[in-house]
């Protein structure tokens, strides 16, 4: 399964954000992709709290046969994440095999005055394969931030081993009518970004 290693046939992804970042959409997009690659594949998601601003998460796992939806604390392939606050507090489900990769975007919870410092640090040194990506270069290229979750869906491509038409279907099918072609735009920018 490419860079990150499966659990006897299991690929385990824990996708966490902030609420309106769209982490329901990736995790839907990855998710069919995989059905689509002919996986058997289980998804679990909390966004109760995703019009607040509050922290959303989504268990995907794939593989011959998945039985539960639920990624079991510190057994994650990749910790998929779209706010840096939130790669941190979802670490327990991280291991030394798991590879992260996180847009390096910061939101201020609620009543926090300031971002804490040297949380891209405590990460590297919590998991030797962190990929931190620029949010600022990827809305460059693309001149629209709305896609930034399916461009890191992008980066996620280049360690998760599905086919490239898969995920163009996936995206293809889930995105909102008449955006198909901007995201998956988008998805191809974040692969060139994961590959190097």
């Amino acid at each position: 399964m490419s860079e990150a290693a499966a659990h006897n046939g299991l690929f385990n992804i824990l996708m966490v954000g902030v609420g309106g970042q769209g982490i329901i959409l990736a995790s839907d997009i990855l998710a069919m992709a995989a059905l689509y690659a002919g996986h058997d594949a289980k998804k679990s998601e909390i966004h109760g709290m995703s019009q607040r601003g509050g922290s959303v998460f989504s268990h995907i796992r794939f593989g011959p046969r998945v039985h539960s939806p639920t990624i079991p604390k510190g057994k994650a392939d990749v910790l998929f994440s779209l706010e840096v606050m939130e790669t941190l507090r979802w670490l327990e489900y991280a291991g030394r095999q798991t590879t992260v990769i996180s847009l390096q975007t910061m939101i201020k919870p609620v009543g926090v005055e300031d971002y804490p410092e040297g949380l891209e640090e405590a990460l590297r040194a919590a998991c030797p394969a962190v990929r931190f990506v620029d949010p600022g270069k990827l809305t460059g290229e693309l001149g629209d931030s709305r896609v930034l979750n399916v461009a890191l869906l992008g980066v996620l491509s280049t360690v998760v081993d599905l086919p490239e038409d898969c995920w163009r279907r996936a995206v293809e099918e889930r995105v909102p009518e008449g955006f198909s072609e901007l995201n998956w735009k988008a998805f191809g920018v974040g692969r060139k970004h994961g590959i190097y």
